[in-house]
């Protein structure tokens, strides 16, 4: 027997039924984001390694430690397994000229990849839903996109999500926060962690988003931004919290929170729970001005978020708001498998009608009798149990029997009558 393969640690097959719990969640998403205006834009999953290195900056963590790179074989060019999406829904606008005739809202869903010590709620393929408004400049579609991520905890009916906020102004004033805070650090040099120490030069605003205990003290005293912003920028993020008020959404300002990649600007914000352990970010964006000049295009404005689909998926389990899973309407009981030629249009029929109707089935040699498919379609979850038996066939007629409720649906039925009843159901509330 040949060596079994098992999937790559950290990467993981999503089954039956709880693939069914992530279609359900992309329906919704769906729903929202067409409510909202925004549409959807598939990106490759490989994009040039350089994309990321330009875009999110060679000294985070991302770029550093967890990415997956490799060169062509057939030409050599440099390609990275995306470990975000923003980037590359940017080089798609760019590319293809989206902002010629004005902003975009658009929205994407699909896997992500990280080379990182895979724990709960953190994986190294790992999914997200994002939404991104390109072209847009005011602080009202940054309220926008925080509004479209809070309408969606509330559809799901997700509980215990808090939000946090911050600004992180413009170039010149991080350069002199940046100033500052190093000259701050310097000084408690021997109090800095390893990790602490090798991004003092290179990215010390990522050290106040340190998760060392031994820090916090450290980091608390520290410069904080936003005495160092200017009138403009803080102007922004006034009339952000403006319209948050005005829509009665909580949250909090946390000056330490700056997000792990370099691109943001002015405002970014986090979704936070506390019912995941270390993980507890479901949600985050922001503001990325620069980005698409760093990308090559002309300057343009933009913000967006991305959420974490596992860690929602497991918040949705842990708060029971995952909803039952979906079952047949119809378990189709044949008696004789040499009837199946027969059977196979009717079923055709109930499922062009809108029925979902799941066939037994077995090896032929094997094939069950009724009784035995009887227990099948018990455990299916089905409604109805149709039984195609030989006598009702010679008949033209099939037997139906409730499997769950509506008892007075039992009996005999015309082959011929089986769309009308079809419609029946469909239109029957369920």
């Amino acid at each position: 027997m040949a060596e079994k393969i098992s999937a790559v640690k950290g990467m993981n097959d999503v089954l039956p039924p709880h693939s069914g719990d992530w279609e359900w969640l992309e329906s919704m998403v769906r729903q929202l984001m067409f409510r909202h205006g925004y549409k959807n834009i598939r990106t490759p999953i490989v994009e040039p390694t350089g994309l990321f290195i330009r875009g999110l900056g060679e000294v985070t963590d991302i770029v550093e430690k967890e990415m997956y790179s490799f060169s062509d074989r057939l030409n050599g060019e440099e390609l990275t397994l995306r470990p975000e999406n923003t980037a590359g829904v940017v080089r798609a606008c760019i590319e293809h000229s989206l902002l010629h005739e004005g902003g975009k809202r658009l929205y994407y869903m699909g896997p992500m990849f990280r080379h990182e010590r895979p724990q709960r709620g953190r994986y190294r393929q790992f999914h997200q839903i994002g939404a991104e408004a390109l072209g847009f400049g005011g602080p009202e579609v940054d309220a926008e996109i925080i509004l479209l991520a809070e309408s969606l905890w509330k559809a799901l009916g997700l509980q215990g999500v808090r939000l946090e906020v911050n600004s992180l102004g413009q170039l010149n004033e991080r350069h002199a926060h940046r100033a500052a805070l190093i000259t701050y650090l310097e000084k408690h040099h021997t109090q800095l962690d390893a990790d602490a120490k090798r991004r003092l030069h290179s990215n010390p605003l990522r050290i106040l988003d340190t998760k060392n205990p031994d820090l916090q003290d450290l980091v608390n005293d520290a410069p904080q931004l936003v005495d160092f912003l200017g009138t403009a920028s803080l102007d922004h993020f006034n009339r952000l919290r403006e319209i948050l008020d005005a829509c009665q959404i909580s949250y909090r300002i946390n000056p330490r929170l700056v997000r792990g990649m370099d691109y943001y600007n002015l405002t970014v914000f986090e979704f936070i729970t506390d019912s995941l352990g270390s993980q507890g970010t479901i949600c985050g964006g922001g503001r990325y001005d620069g980005l698409f000049e760093e990308l090559g295009g002309k300057p343009a404005p933009a913000i967006g978020w991305a959420m974490g689909v596992e860690r929602v998926i497991e918040l949705l389990r842990d708060q029971d708001r995952l909803p039952s899973q979906a079952h047949p309407d119809i378990y189709a009981i044949v008696g004789d498998s040499k009837d199946l030629p027969q059977v196979f249009p009717f079923l055709q029929t109930l499922r062009g009608a809108g029925l979902s109707v799941q066939m037994h089935a077995s090896p032929r040699s094997e094939w069950s009798g009724i009784k035995a498919q009887f227990k099948k379609a018990d455990a299916s979850g089905a409604t109805y149990a149709l039984i195609f038996g030989p006598d009702e066939l010679k008949q033209g007629m099939v037997a139906c029997k409730p499997l769950r409720n509506d008892q007075q649906a039992q009996g005999m039925m015309a082959l011929a009558d089986l769309a009308q009843w079809a419609g029946h159901l469909q239109s029957a509330p369920r």
